[in-house]
């Protein structure tokens, strides 16, 4: 009357089973042309469509946040009206500087006290929470506060990149797009990412890295139905890009020697320390930074201008430190920097970065990080083998990506994109997985995902294939339970289901002679007309008990569809039929799924040795 059977047993008369590496293959035909590798439908095409209308959008969007960000320099720092990027290096202010960026500052804490709290911080983690939490919705205020409020703040020296801002603000319009139609959530977010990676693209020339960084970063999966639409909104946004702001790299640099010898690589793997060491001391810097202003007693719309202050001040020391200072960053990928820059960037720089994005303004992480390694490296270059000019401080920006954002192939291929030297794809790769496995390994969040966790929630970002999608309900289910005929009476099964205290059975499949199911009954159900009729039940045919419609299974299903199956249905526990004759096989339920959950476990956990020698 009961039992359980073994985890890998095969069910089925029809069942043709070979062993390969001690696993059961099924030969099934019929099934094996209905699953496949993806689950991506035809609907990919239409929201495809839409994501090539966001990227073209969101490359006019990006030239628009480039203007202001060089329109507000001009204003700031120099008087007069020009959209052209230029560096607060050179302005005639002299002491009167220090006051700029706390009056931008003042500005930015006003817009997000009375226009949109979103738009502090340094959009990325901004975007994922909308992700997670708000099913992929973004407010339209946000689309045009945001980029004003970062292009104000880093036209008033504020040091920050512009790409956190223009993957919040190309991710809102990707958002407000998306919700003129009748979308799922699922398909939100894609649009949505879809306008951050646009956005990124056209900003940096970067078509790839800015895919990569979805991937590693918003999409939380690695699905055809999301990734061919955001990647199609990314090349979309390079090509506008070459019209409207020209080709790339972004930053040249001398030709790199294609093989650097043993030496070389060890001098990468140290880089991939030293950046890692550097990207936990940046990310800690942050939220101390963050938890500094959380204990003032003042309200947080003032501490934007204490980050000002701070800005203003290590303006006056170094004014290298202001602004973006891509021109910083290619001096350091050209070689051409003194010992005092290299410094001045990695003391002031970071001083006024982490306070300043302490602060809660608004402001990108990409390109101070770029710049902070460069200068590692360039300290770098002074005792490791010489490979070139620029080459050190290219793979330790490299490397402080990938450990600080924790997504090392972004890092890599961002930097490939924006120098264009495909020589150091090795070297990037050893710094920047190097760099990767220490914050991994020393810091439990990235600099990204702590001020969502600080937020109350948990985010994960290990992406592997679900156990329940290639487990087979056949693997799992229960073949040793309890049935009932169908031309049985109440009175013939009552009295074994009361002696039998073993049996635990729930739901009690209804079988006919030739053993198809007819329907199932519940003990809830015998119990009832039992205690409803008394012994005058006992006569009662089983088949006027049985329910007809029950929510069924099939032994070539893998378990992800019954979970779905068991969540739409609202039940717990199900027959599996065989499909041609529907002829009862066994049970499945609830229970059964967590064993494939404790498989999974022990493939993980349990630690055995294969080859024993005597």
């Amino acid at each position: 009357m009961s039992g359980r059977r073994g985890a890998r047993a095969i069910v089925g008369k029809d069942s043709k089973t070979e062993f390969r590496n001690n696993a059961p293959v099924i030969n099934r035909p019929d099934r094996n042309d209905e699953l496949g590798d993806f689950t991506t439908t035809w609907r990919v095409v239409p929201i495809s469509l839409l994501a090539t209308v966001i990227g073209v959008v969101c490359a006019f969007v990006a030239l628009a946040l480039l203007r202001l960000i060089g329109l507000f320099t001009n204003l700031f720092y120099f008087g007069r009206w020009n959209t052209a990027m230029v560096s607060p290096v050179g302005n005639h202010l002299g002491v009167y500087s220090v006051f700029v960026p706390i009056a931008g500052a003042l500005i930015v804490g006003v817009m997000a006290r009375y226009g949109s709290e979103r738009i502090r911080g340094h959009g990325i983690p901004e975007a994922i929470e909308s992700i997670l939490l708000n099913g992929s919705r973004i407010e339209p205020k946000v689309a045009i506060l945001k980029p004003l409020s970062s292009a104000i703040s880093i036209g008033s020296g504020g040091p920050f990149g512009a790409e956190g801002p223009i993957i919040m603000t190309g991710g809102a319009v990707g958002s407000m797009i998306a919700q003129l139609f009748h979308l799922t959530s699922a398909e939100r977010k894609t649009l949505l990412v879809a306008g951050a990676a646009g956005g990124m693209s056209a900003t940096f020339a970067s078509p790839v890295a800015a895919v990569l960084l979805a991937v590693e970063l918003l999409l939380f999966e690695w699905k055809p139905r999301s990734l061919i639409p955001v990647a199609l909104a990314s090349a979309m946004a390079a090509v506008v890009r070459r019209y409207i702001l020209g080709f790339g790299p972004l930053f040249p640099v001398p030709v790199h020697p294609l093989f650097i010898g043993p030496k070389g690589l060890l001098g990468c793997a140290l880089v991939g320390l030293l950046a890692g060491a550097l990207s936990a001391l940046l990310t800690l810097s942050v939220y101390a930074a963050e938890d500094a202003f959380q204990r003032l007693k003042i309200h947080w719309m003032w501490w934007p201008a204490i980050g000002g202050l701070a800005i203003g001040l290590g303006g006056l020391v170094f004014p290298q430190a202001l602004g973006v200072g891509y021109d910083t960053i290619g001096a350091l990928l050209q070689g051409n920097v003194t010992t005092r820059v290299i410094l001045g960037v990695l003391l002031v720089k970071w001083f006024i970065w982490a306070v300043s994005l302490g602060s809660g303004t608004s402001g990108g992480v990409l390109a101070p990080l770029l710049m902070m390694g460069g200068a590692l490296g360039g300290l770098e270059a002074m005792f490791l083998p010489n490979e070139g000019a620029g080459f050190w401080p290219l793979i330790s920006m490299g490397a402080i990506l990938g450990g600080t954002m924790r997504a090392p192939f972004t890092s890599i291929v961002f930097a490939f994109e924006l120098t264009h030297d495909a020589n150091v794809f090795l070297p990037l790769l050893v710094g920047s997985v190097i760099a990767h496995g220490f914050t991994v390994l020393t810091l439990r969040r990235s600099i990204l995902t702590e001020k969502v966790a600080r937020r109350g929630y948990h985010l994960s970002r290990e992406y592997a294939v679900d156990p329940l999608e290639i487990l087979f309900v056949r693997e799992v289910m229960r073949t040793k339970v309890a049935v009932l005929p169908a031309a049985s009476t109440l009175g013939e099964i009552w009295h074994s289901l009361r002696v039998d205290h073993r049996q635990k059975q729930r739901l009690l499949p209804v079988v006919n002679a030739e053993g198809q199911l007819v329907g199932v009954v519940t003990r809830g159900d015998l119990t009832e007309r039992m205690e409803r009729n008394g012994d005058a039940a006992l006569g009662s045919p089983i088949g006027d008990l049985v329910r007809t419609s029950a929510v069924e299974a099939y032994p070539d299903e893998p378990l992800r569809v019954v979970v779905y199956r068991m969540v739409e249905k609202g039940c717990t526990r199900m027959p599996v039929l065989e499909r041609s004759t529907r002829k009862f096989l066994g049970l499945v339920s609830l229970n059964d799924l967590l064993k494939a959950r404790s498989l999974h476990l022990e493939e993980e956990s349990r630690r055995e040795r294969s080859f024993k020698f005597r």
